[in-house]
């Protein structure tokens, strides 16, 4: 009979993994090395594994139920069993109903969630949870768009105190318009990585969103050592690489050029079999990477 994997098997097994997967930092690095992940369920963590994945990026929602009591957290990680890949990164940091713009902010609230998630995020092993939240961060229509920035950064300034003790980083996602009118470049996030001024919120650079924005890999240059975490998907329908044959060379240019050592991780869609498109999607991921 075999034994039930317990909540001590998962997380020796996620941290180890996690601490495998640490950003080094791009300053002095020998051999900078991409890695390279997708956003699965982690029932596909080892289809992924057997395709040469390096990591599986999961939801906020469903890996850290950050609306749900401590007890039901402490189930779900003992119930899961280990994952066959690291879990590096998370999405959906914040649901649409939790205002990070406007008259509606409630700061507690946001600050408790962000708390929870850093905590369990910890538990799990897992370094990265990126903050697109579109719905979140959108500024109501009327709302003076200053306002809202200086929000969305007084929030941010307070999350990095909370993250660090966890060694937690939060990655800023840029956008295009038409998922939310705040923060829809990577020259934006920029400048919010830079008002923030915390180590621990740092910035993401997701190759399908600069495309449909028409921003070129000179933002990953500029960008620089604030880059810790990726997405990609092809700009038409955000399909996975590989499916309609979009040309990345020039942002995998851009990411060797500082020396980037963070992952790189499709989100998109996928078609079926699923586990055939894992494998053409790495495929290309890695042969552009190395002929950039």
């Amino acid at each position: 009979m075999t034994a039930r994997p317990t909540r001590r098997d998962f997380l020796a097994h996620t941290l180890a993994g996690a601490a495998a997967l640490s950003f080094a930092g791009p300053a002095g690095a020998a051999e900078p090395k991409i890695l390279f992940g997708a956003c699965q369920g982690a029932e596909k963590a080892a289809a992924m594994k057997a395709a040469g994945y390096d990591f599986v990026e999961l939801g906020v929602a469903s890996l850290l139920l950050p609306s749900a009591p401590e007890t039901e957290f402490e189930s779900k990680v003992g119930t899961m069993g280990p994952v066959a890949l690291p879990i590096r990164s998370a999405t959906g940091f914040f649901p649409g109903t939790m205002k990070l713009t406007g008259p509606d902010v409630k700061i507690d609230e946001v600050l408790q969630h962000a708390d929870t998630c850093f905590r369990r995020a910890k538990k799990v092993g897992m370094p990265f949870i990126v903050l697109g939240s579109g719905g979140a961060r959108k500024i109501p229509d009327g709302f003076d768009p200053a306002k809202a920035r200086d929000q969305f950064v007084d929030i941010c300034r307070k999350m990095g105190p909370l993250a660090a003790p966890h060694g937690v980083t939060v990655v800023l996602e840029p956008l295009n318009k038409s998922e939310t009118n705040f923060f829809n470049s990577v020259a934006e996030g920029i400048g919010l990585v830079d008002a923030i001024a915390h180590p621990n919120i740092q910035l993401l650079a997701d190759i399908y969103h600069m495309l449909r924005e028409d921003e070129g890999p000179e933002s990953i240059l500029k960008a620089g050592a604030r880059l810790r975490h990726c997405h990609i998907a092809e700009k038409e329908s955000r399909t996975s690489p590989g499916t309609k044959g979009d040309d990345f060379r020039p942002y995998f240019k851009a990411l060797k050029a500082i020396g980037y050592q963070g992952g790189v991780s499709v989100e998109g869609k996928w078609g079926k079999p699923v586990e055939d498109e894992l494998a053409r999607a790495l495929k290309t991921m890695k042969e552009q990477c190395a002929s950039a």
